[in-house]
């Protein structure tokens, strides 16, 4: 299982690097490396709380073009950990379309078991218009150290207006209590920019969120570098 998991990676790696390159190259697009990191009083995903406690949230990502692949994670002082790889392409009309690997550090990197497997790999999609977003997602595999049910969906509207912004989003598997497709993330949330000198500013957002199949409610600012 070991050998066929890094064979599964070092060819997933393969194929996004070649991929990344012959794009590159093709469109005559500058490659960009970009780092940065937000910090969050908590991290709630898709109408629910992972960890406790505030976490830090770094990323990596490479840009050429429409094309992004990258890593992003999620790290509390509580212990949760998470690091997931991804590619992205953004086409000029509005529509992205990509993968995401949800892995869990803590977890053997080299699991892809139906049991105990650390990955969940999801088919990612969204069209945005006029402030208007729609998104839909795809869980291919189940994966028990992941937590995730094999064929979970999860679909999201949102609208943004300047500084503000209203979403709901419904799923099944990962995001319900008892599996069963439902509304699961409801909310809104406001964005500022707070000047620290004239030639930097920090991004400052804040969300209510209210899950309805849990019965939960969750207030979350954060800040991003």
């Amino acid at each position: 299982m070991k050998k066929i998991g890094l064979f599964v990676t070092g060819s997933l790696t393969l194929i996004l690097l070649n991929f990344s390159v012959a794009y590159s190259q093709q469109n005559q697009k500058k490659v960009d490396l970009n780092a940065g990191a937000d910090f969050y009083s908590s991290y709630l995903f898709r109408g629910t709380r992972y960890g406790k406690g505030p976490s830090v949230q770094p990323s990596v990502k490479m840009t050429a073009g429409g094309l992004t692949a990258g890593v992003w994670g999620s790290f509390d002082v509580n212990g949760y950990t998470e690091t997931d790889p991804y590619i992205l392409y953004c086409m000029p009309f509005g529509l992205s379309l990509g993968f995401t690997d949800y892995h869990y550090p803590g977890l053997d990197v080299f699991d892809i078991s139906k049991t105990t497997g650390s990955h969940a790999v999801e088919f990612n999609s969204s069209f945005t218009k006029w402030g208007l977003t729609l998104s839909a997602n795809y869980v291919f595999n189940k994966a028990g150290g992941a937590g995730s049910c094999g064929s979970d969906i999860y679909l999201q509207a949102g609208y943004q207006k300047g500084r503000f912004n209203v979403f709901a989003g419904a799923g099944n598997g990962w995001y319900t209590h008892d599996n069963e497709f439902d509304l699961c993330n409801v909310g809104f949330g406001v964005t500022k920019s707070i000047e620290i000198t004239d030639k930097f500013s920090v991004p400052v957002n804040g969300q209510v969120i209210v899950n309805p199949d849990r019965k939960q409610a969750y207030m979350v600012v954060g800040f991003s570098f």
